[in-house]
């Protein structure tokens, strides 16, 4: 199954993306061009975002190339929307269904349509080769920019379906990260840089217990609670430390009273947050989880092109 392989294309508020998957869902390419914001921005306007879509996807598309040259391609799939919801739409997803209608049109493939977030869950399950979550239901992480879940998951003929049982009330876990970080000087997109300077604190973290009621919790809180210990310390790596443990306090009492309310299931993360190696410590050493590497785990199409796979081999046995 070398031979033969599979398209997906995504076009986030984030990333510009193709990737392809191998017959036997093994990554050929993860083709990436992050989109740029301008200095002390938080991102993007939708605008924007479809503008640099447009001119990436060439570009990204050119480096495609050689890695399908002597592979059949068989099927081409992309993400349209954010979630598996009624109503679900940002205009950014447009560029990516465009070129993706394309390239299937010229090529006389068929073409298969997912929500960003059934990509990101299957990018974790591809990355940590959890096919077997496929099988069963599971809860699963969506924690980035643009979402803060925590999502009761089954496996569907269209990717997933999903109830969502905790999560944010407000800000994303992502905007929060991003707002304080562009606040302390870090370039955005702010959450690699943010973690480098709390993994540089070596002190003790002030605590702040965060408020979760039914797996649901608020994080604007947080955000003035960070600028408030940053006007009053000047100290930029303890403010990031304390960030990233309420993060994780947060994230592990909202796992908590979702196990309690609905039932214990296997825990899959995903989402650009859940990169950060902070999380996955505090993570582990209470759940056994599985986590997409930090490569999968930030905005990708694999998951996008592995679903296209499994669609594919559904209609064709």
């Amino acid at each position: 199954m070398d031979d033969v392989c599979f398209i997906g294309f995504d076009t986030s508020n984030y990333t510009t993306s193709i990737a392809v998957v191998d017959g036997e869902d093994r990554v050929a390419a993860n083709l990436k061009q992050p989109l740029s914001v301008s200095d002390g921005e938080h991102g993007l306007r939708q605008s924007d975002a479809v503008f640099q879509h447009v001119k990436n996807l060439p570009e990204v598309a050119e480096r495609l190339a050689p890695i399908i040259s002597g592979r059949t391609v068989l099927a081409v799939g992309v993400s349209e929307r954010p979630r598996d919801r009624a109503g679900s739409y940002m205009p950014c997803f447009l560029a990516g269904v465009s070129a993706a209608e394309s390239a299937a049109a010229v090529s006389g493939l068929p073409l298969y349509r997912f929500s960003h977030q059934s990509g990101h869950l299957m990018a974790a399950i591809v990355s940590s080769r959890r096919f077997d979550l496929l099988e069963r239901p599971f809860y699963a992480y969506h924690v980035s920019g643009g979402t803060t879940e925590l999502l009761a998951v089954s496996s569907t003929e269209n990717g997933f379906s999903s109830e969502i049982v905790g999560g944010t009330r407000d800000l994303n876990a992502g905007q929060v990260i991003d707002r304080i970080g562009v606040a302390l000087g870090v370039p955005f997109p702010a959450g690699p840089g943010l973690e480098k300077l709390a993994l540089s604190y070596a002190g003790k973290i002030p605590k702040r217990k965060p408020a979760v009621s039914d797996g649901f919790v608020n994080l604007s809180g947080l955000e003035n609670l960070a600028l408030d210990l940053y006007r009053k310390s000047n100290d930029p790596a303890l403010v990031a430390a304390f960030v990233f443990a309420h993060l994780s306090d947060a994230i592990l009492a909202m796992t908590a009273q979702a196990m309690e309310k609905h039932g214990a299931r296997d825990l899959l993360c995903a989402g650009g947050v859940m990169s950060s190696v902070i999380l996955r410590r505090a993570i582990t050493e209470r759940y056994p989880a599985s986590f997409a590497e930090p490569a999968l785990s930030a905005d990708n199409a694999v998951g996008i092109a592995a679903l296209t796979a499994r669609a594919y081999r559904r209609e064709h046995p």
